[in-house]
């Protein structure tokens, strides 16, 4: 008897539609482990952290929850974002929380166009597009360094500093990761993008990482361009990207701009990676708490499922991962898409949609090419 192979999940829902994509992700992998015979378990544990928690303890995460946390292979993480909580306070109180103390600092985000999918660029229509976005995800804008002053001076006299760090080892460790991921793809080339000739000191110093870096890379075609041209690029020649590597908000951005164009941010998964293993890794979708339509059962799966999948790559299971991906593609190309994509599916029409078809390829026993690698 083949011993079972069990892996601890973190889940928190959070806010908005989290809890309900998170259950669409957990139903999904149920799939996968019933489909392994018994030799794929997920174990899952709930945390309850969410705005409404905050409100009524003061907190998003409690004393020695990232203790907790810690203890797991992986965290599944929904959504933070409420109206009754500032923006700022519900990121830095829960997802960064999270991202910065478990140094998570590559974030991949994967632009996928699927089948079915109608999208707003004309390219997509006869064109193979497909890149990833890798986003440095621990310093950069996001650092948090700055701060609030001359209040006291009256109305008016405030003064607000927000200050950009890049370290040339943080530069250093994400330029190399996005050339390794680079070497997995069938177009071996990777972008990078600052905005270095009006930020001239942190994004002159990635430029010139990037540059040395390259030398090591030989075999990977490389160009180099500003954040604005980039976004031009996304929409005029898209054909061109294979791996985008930004600072943490540039990439941020342009991940956005990216799922936009595929179809929906509905659409959009990401994977926060501590490639060393020191920390558990999360895995989000990227299109937000969405409360507009939280509780009405309309929001959209595929970015929490596929986002599943990206975990199961993590855990090395990367054939169940690409099974999950191909159920995906099956599902929008037979035009079962929810409202955000045109259709009229529900969520859980579309999630038993993808299960279905996760074990008519799982009965087909067919092999699929292992997934670029996310480790």
């Amino acid at each position: 008897m083949t011993e079972t192979q069990t892996f601890s999940i973190a889940s928190i829902p959070g806010d908005g539609i989290g809890g309900e994509v998170v259950a669409a992700g957990l139903r999904v992998l149920d799939t996968v482990a019933k489909l392994s015979g018994g030799a794929v378990d997920f174990d899952v544990t709930e945390f309850p952290w969410s705005s409404e928690y905050y409100l009524e303890n003061g907190h998003y995460i409690p004393e020695g929850g990232l203790d907790q946390l810690q203890k797991h292979d992986a965290i599944y993480f929904g959504a933070v974002g409420s109206s009754d909580v500032a923006d700022h306070t519900s990121l830095w109180g829960l997802r960064l929380a999270i991202t910065q103390p478990f140094d998570q600092w590559a974030n991949i985000r994967p632009v996928t166009f699927l089948p079915g999918v109608e999208s707003p660029l004309r390219k997509a229509d006869d064109t193979d597009l497909d890149w990833i976005v890798v986003r440095e995800n621990s310093e950069g804008e996001y650092a948090g360094m700055g701060g609030r002053n001359l209040s006291g001076r009256g109305p008016g006299n405030e003064v607000a500093l927000q200050t950009s760090l890049h370290t040339e080892k943080g530069c250093e460790r994400i330029i190399r990761f996005a050339f390794d991921l680079a070497r997995t793809r069938t177009t071996k080339k990777v972008s990078c993008v600052t905005k270095s000739n009006a930020q001239q000191f942190g994004m002159v110093l990635w430029d010139e990482v990037f540059a040395r870096v390259a030398k090591d890379y030989p075999e990977v075609e490389t160009e180099s361009v500003l954040v604005d041209a980039m976004s031009a690029k996304f929409v005029l020649h898209p054909e061109d990207l294979s791996v985008v590597v930004a600072s943490n908000l540039h990439a941020d951005i342009l991940s956005d701009l990216g799922s936009a164009l595929a179809g929906s941010l509905g659409l959009a998964a990401s994977a926060n990676l501590n490639p060393e293993r020191r920390f558990p890794s999360m895995f989000e979708p990227v299109h937000g708490s969405a409360p507009d339509i939280a509780g009405q059962g309309v929001s959209n799966p595929i970015g929490a499922i596929s986002s599943a999948s990206l975990m199961l790559d993590q855990f090395g299971l990367t054939a169940e991962a690409e099974e999950v991906r191909q159920a995906v593609s099956n599902v929008t190309e037979a035009g079962i898409l929810p409202r955000d994509l045109g259709g009229d599916s529900t969520t859980v029409e579309v999630t038993e949609a993808i299960v279905t078809q996760l074990e008519a390829i799982h009965a087909q026993s067919t092999p699929f090419p292992n997934p670029t690698a996310v480790s």
